[in-house]
């Protein structure tokens, strides 16, 4: 039985999720509420991919006043609107289309192929404007926490690679398609996180360009653990549980928009939960053991206490009540990819980035964190 008196580091996992990331910010407002901790950061371990990434240099870099940090966190996600994520105007947004129908008709031939489909620099300035960066290396000189990771994909060496800045942990790793690279993290390493393929552009790192931190990260978990995390606290942007099935989904062909929304969903669900249960696995593994040293040939396996906070309620149906809410020119994109008014979208719960939905999740994320009070007091060990 673990000694109670000792306290152990609590690591913090924030999955990717577009505009779901609001969900986070309403879990951790509930968490501080029920911690009491309102200056003293309770995380040594940050890990964020995507949106979750910029929540966790977020924190990072205001860590040295916890309730400051959350509260300024959740004011920014509740007055988000899409125009500061990424170019809505109509001109901006008609001249991607042409550009998209000149290059596939001509073969490439009369015009550079498209970097993306969407023009993410608002989104840029934002966190240039709300994130100081030299305060993450402050906060680990003055021992607020240990390390941040943040994960993107590198289309080079086709990895899952993580770059961490730590007060603790200097080396680099290497394992089978997955890296971490010690760094001193900046701007353009949450771009490359959020980075979605198609949606947004890749960022050019080091003569590499990278990708969202979701694609090929097959093992979400294992960035916090390997920078020590002893207990890990996870909030996830996908709810819980079964979705219903739709009786006539089968009988009409996946759209575009569809099927877009599918591989979202695969990128940012699928690697979180396979994870958790490989955890719970080794978890059982020594338990079993009674007590015995169990190694691999390069560590000693640990047990690793987590607890998972997710959504109580379907984002998508969320997203969808707010539908005319999103811009105009974003909306006859995504019709043309085959969205309709009256259907849940998965694409549409990520790229809908307005404060009324966001809020939403706000509000969501607080009363999901209130209702896991016991479960967090327990975890924390108070």
């Amino acid at each position: 039985m673990k000694k109670k008196a000792r306290h152990e580091k609590i690591g913090l996992v924030l999955p990717g999720g577009g505009a779901r990331g609001a969900y986070q910010a309403g879990v951790l407002k509930a968490f501080l509420e029920i911690s009491q901790k309102r200056s003293q950061f309770p995380f040594k371990i940050i890990s964020g991919t995507s949106s979750g990434a910029i929540n966790a240099a977020f924190l990072a870099s205001e860590s040295h006043i916890f309730h400051h940090s959350v509260s300024h966190l959740v004011d920014l996600w509740s007055n988000f609107s899409s125009n500061k994520v990424y170019k809505t105007d109509p001109i901006t947004m008609l001249k991607s289309s042409l550009h998209w129908f000149l290059t596939i008709i001509s073969g490439g031939l009369l015009i550079s192929n498209p970097k993306s489909l969407l023009d993410n620099q608002p989104l840029r300035k934002l966190l240039e404007e709300h994130i100081r960066f030299s305060n993450i290396e402050e906060n680990l000189n003055q021992s607020n926490f240990e390390s941040l990771a943040i994960t993107s994909a590198s289309y080079k060496s086709r990895k899952s690679c993580t770059f961490f800045q730590s007060s603790s942990i200097s080396d680099n790793w290497q394992r089978f398609l997955r890296e971490g690279k010690t760094t001193t993290l900046n701007v353009d390493h949450l771009m490359a996180s959020v980075a979605l393929p198609l949606i947004f552009p890749a960022v050019q790192i080091d003569k590499e360009y990278y990708g969202d931190g979701a694609m090929r990260q097959a093992t979400p978990l294992s960035p916090a653990i390997r920078l020590g995390a002893e207990k890990i606290l996870i909030i996830s942007t996908h709810e819980t549980g079964e979705r219903p099935i739709v009786s006539d989904y089968h009988a009409q062909y996946p759209s575009f928009e569809k099927i877009t929304g599918y591989m979202l969903g695969a990128l940012f669900l699928d690697g979180l939960y396979s994870d958790i249960e490989r955890l719970d696995r080794i978890n059982q593994i020594i338990i079993n053991a009674k007590n015995a040293e169990i190694k691999t040939n390069k560590k000693l396996m640990k047990h690793i206490d987590y607890l998972v906070i997710a959504p109580s309620e379907d984002p998508n149906e969320i997203a969808q009540k707010h539908y005319h809410h999103i811009p105009l020119s974003i909306r006859l994109l995504l019709q043309g990819l085959g969205l309709l008014e009256d259907r849940k979208s998965e694409l549409l719960s990520f790229l809908l980035f307005e404060s009324v939905y966001t809020k939403e999740l706000i509000d969501l994320g607080y009363r999901d964190g209130i209702k896991k009070k016991e479960e967090i007091i327990d975890f924390m060990g108070q």
